[in-house]
């Protein structure tokens, strides 16, 4: 606007009309300090009107910053994402907290471990190099690969390889909402067909994926819905790398919901599992098949942690699952139906002592497994399915660096006594220490005493009367590796 000019060229019109009509008598200094002080008043005038203008013209800061932060308030806070190499080495180690990764993530978030509303990166990687000898040829039975002669030819094989290969965002969402997802990489473990370089082999899944709620500063309770482990037994290992036969015998993983309950040393899970064949050691017939189309199987797991003093406690829980992967006929196939199911229980004992850790589990189905009597062998009746582990675990000091020794003995049966399939033993004495808090360096002696594959276990696959299952091949294993998460 320009009313501040127009309004001085009027004032200035206004002051050359007046001088006419000043005074005769007004001298020509009183005339000269009239214009000055009427000039000073325009000046002033002007100066008001200017400052008048300005104000109008820039925008109202107090408001402008109300609306921003009103703008800023409203729009949703956005997770961020950051690396904690503990966090990553916790949930992806495939030796501790196997069935225990949901419980962890919450008592983390608890502490504070995990900040509110972050996605956590992570990732790691299993290498190992090994040497296997054994007393059959093209029969080894080391359980941390599938034992099969697609793979394994000879008396003697040696690898240099990745074992497997992990990713993973834990999102912690809000005060009660976390979800995550881990895809992996186990060409050695894989049930895909071929050698270890087949691409069926080489392929990479999603091998946990779940939505948690929970927050334990408000309630004990929490609740989980997707692909998870099962809630059934402790399927721990002290080794440093080598799984004991308990988990390679029930360790399961399914589709389910899962609802905990943690409260002053107790820990009580119980999950609802989809039916039909699961990823691992869950099998629930549905309609006579193995369809997974009703969720009609479940686990349950009891524990309590009685602490002893500061440095000692003990960990005590038994589990049960209606529906167990030992229940098809005769001859015995991965994930064939079954027409009845087969449930399993199972106990287990783990202390800890300043240094020393002792662990003890022992786990077996109800009722014995149809498909281990083949009816061309008549002289071998069914066996229940059975597994246990005792093994301990010490750190001590080596050149002033802590270096974890253990000895562990597993045994997993599946089969009467005196028949080709009744067992495999496995001992494994390791050493390990950790050159940072996720780098793990590891080697380990394993002895596995009789050759089990599960499919064809008790025959079907050969001449009648004739199994490739042998308790008599045993297999003497060296592994060196590194696992490191990051």
């Amino acid at each position: 606007m320009h009313y501040g000019k127009q309004l001085a060229t009027v004032a200035g019109f206004g002051l050359l009309a007046l001088l006419p009509l000043a005074s005769p008598a007004m001298t020509l200094e009183e005339l000269a300090a009239r214009v000055e002080r009427l000039d000073e008043e325009n000046q002033q005038l002007k100066a008001r009107i200017a400052e008048l203008e300005t104000r109008q013209s820039e925008p109202n800061e107090p408001a402008q910053q109300s609306i921003a932060t009103a703008r800023q308030q409203s729009r949703p806070e956005l997770p961020s994402v950051k690396l904690d190499h503990q966090h990553a080495y916790t949930m992806l180690d495939q030796t501790t907290l196997i069935n225990r990764k949901q419980e962890y993530i919450l008592r983390s978030r608890q502490s504070g471990a995990l900040a509110d509303n972050t996605v956590y990166l992570s990732g790691a990687i299993n290498a190992i190099a090994n040497y296997q000898k054994s007393n059959t040829e093209s029969k080894f039975g080391y359980l941390m690969r599938h034992p099969t002669a697609n793979n394994q030819r000879t008396d003697k094989v040696s690898e240099a390889i990745i074992h497997s290969a992990q990713l993973a965002l834990t999102a912690s969402l809000g005060d009660w909402t976390n979800a995550y997802m881990e895809f992996l990489y186990d060409p050695h473990q894989s049930f895909g067909t071929g050698t270890t370089t087949d691409l069926n082999r080489n392929q990479v899944q999603l091998r946990h994926g779940y939505l948690l709620f929970g927050n334990l500063d408000h309630s004990p309770f929490y609740f989980s819905l997707g692909k998870m482990t099962t809630p059934f037994g402790l399927t721990d290992t002290l080794n440093p790398f080598t799984s004991s036969t308990v988990w390679h015998a029930f360790g399961g993983l399914a589709y389910g919901a899962n609802i905990g309950w943690m409260h002053e040393g107790w820990n009580l899970d119980i999950m609802a599992i989809q039916g039909g064949a699961q990823f691992r050691a869950a099998n629930m017939p549905v309609d006579d098949s193995n369809v997974p189309s009703k969720l009609n199987n479940f686990a349950v797991d009891l524990n309590y942690t009685l602490d002893l003093s500061a440095d000692s406690h003990l960990l005590l829980g038994a589990s049960y699952i209606k529906g167990s992967p030992y229940c098809q006929d005769f001859p015995v196939v991965h994930f064939n139906p079954c027409s009845d199911r087969n449930a399993a229980w199972d106990a287990y004992a783990q202390w800890n002592h300043r240094n020393w850790t002792v662990q003890a589990e022992y786990a077996s189905t109800l009722d014995e497994w149809p498909g281990t009597f083949n009816p061309s062998l008549p002289q071998y009746s069914a066996a229940k399915v059975s597994s246990w582990n005792l093994g301990t675990r010490t750190e001590q000091r080596v050149f002033g660096q802590p270096v974890n020794f253990s000895l562990d003995f597993s045994r997993f049966k599946s089969g009467p006594s005196g028949s080709p399939w009744e067992k495999q033993d496995q001992w494994v004495l390791g050493m390990s220490t950790y050159l940072t808090p996720s780098t793990k360096m590891f080697t380990e002696l394993v002895r596995a005493e009789g050759y089990v594959p599960l499919n064809f276990v008790s025959g079907g696959n050969m001449q009648p009367g004739e199994t490739h299952s042998d308790t008599h091949a045993d297999s003497s294993i060296f592994v060196l590796g590194a696992n490191v998460a990051f």
